[in-house]
């Protein structure tokens, strides 16, 4: 794309996207995520009716007298979006690529950040880290990220998903939210401990974008000329036969148990996205669900 058709994309999406923000998620945005930013305050003695789980117990212990400790709530949180820019994410079998439904996501999710005051960064990853914008506010900024993830073009196209948690788990000092935006069709294996330790520091959520060819091929009479996008090499397959289809299910079954074993521990819910079907859908509805558990 030029100059002027990759403004033209950056403003469409920030129309539509920002009008669903403005209808749709601000509150769900808020009801999910504010009060959880909180910074120690200090501490006080122990009142009858204050929380038991408050209660400091080193500096019980010390003093022989309970004390709780007390947090001021954050008035503003720090939103880091990380989003995979390799090669699989130039994947599309309908209307829309991966990376399409990745730049919609970058912009849902930092219009929400934006209309409630909150800090947004940006980190786009392949193999390598290929760009990092640190965490700002304001409207240029955000529609510099937008503009990034659709125009950006990467210089590699291999996946680490673990290098680009790494990376974050260093430059990034204070807890926050971390959307992490990808196919995630690498082994689980590969970021799997760089995982767990965003997760214990991030409110870490994974956006797992996937085209329905990835699942299951259609039955042709037919052979099919494929070329991985990461690699570069190409296959010969033929589609008339119902057993590749069985393989792939396995593959995508055994892929799939791997990821909610990683994620289970930590009580994470993945946002799985479609790109077959409207983007923002998955996201209303992950909201939803998490402001009804933080309710309850």
């Amino acid at each position: 794309m030029d100059t002027a058709e990759i403004l033209k994309k950056v403003r469409q999406i920030e129309i539509q996207t920002g009008r669903l923000v403005s209808e749709t998620f601000s509150g769900e945005y808020l009801s999910t995520f504010k009060g959880q930013g909180i910074e120690f305050a200090e501490v006080r003695e122990y009142i009858p009716g204050d929380d038991v789980r408050s209660i400091d117990w080193n500096v019980t212990a010390r003093t022989g007298v309970p004390y709780i400790k007390k947090y001021n709530e954050e008035r503003e949180l720090t939103l880091i979006i990380a989003c995979d820019v390799s090669g699989s994410q130039q994947f599309g079998s309908g209307e829309k690529l991966k990376q399409e439904a990745a730049a919609e996501l970058t912009a849902l999710f930092a219009l929400c950040a934006l209309k409630n005051n909150d800090k947004v960064g940006l980190l786009l990853f392949s193999d390598q880290i290929e760009l990092f914008v640190p965490p700002r506010k304001g409207r240029k900024h955000i529609l510099r990220l937008i503009r990034e993830v659709v125009a950006f073009e990467p210089k590699h196209r291999g996946t680490n998903i673990g290098l680009s948690l790494e990376t974050l788990n260093k430059v990034i000092k204070r807890q926050g939210i971390l959307i992490l935006i990808s196919d995630f069709l690498a082994p689980v294996s590969s970021f799997a401990t760089p995982f767990k330790l965003a997760a214990k520091k991030f409110d870490l959520i994974p956006v797992i974008v996937q085209d329905k060819l990835e699942k299951k091929l259609p039955l042709l009479s037919a052979c099919l000329e494929i070329t991985d996008p990461e690699t570069g090499e190409t296959d010969l397959i033929g589609l008339s036969s119902k057993e590749l289809n069985h393989a792939l299910d396995d593959l995508n079954s055994t892929h799939s148990v791997q990821l909610r074993s990683l994620f289970n521990p930590y009580k994470i819910e993945p946002i799985i996205i479609d790109t077959a079907r409207p983007t923002a859908d998955p996201v209303v509805a992950f909201f939803k669900q998490r402001a009804k558990k933080i309710r309850h």
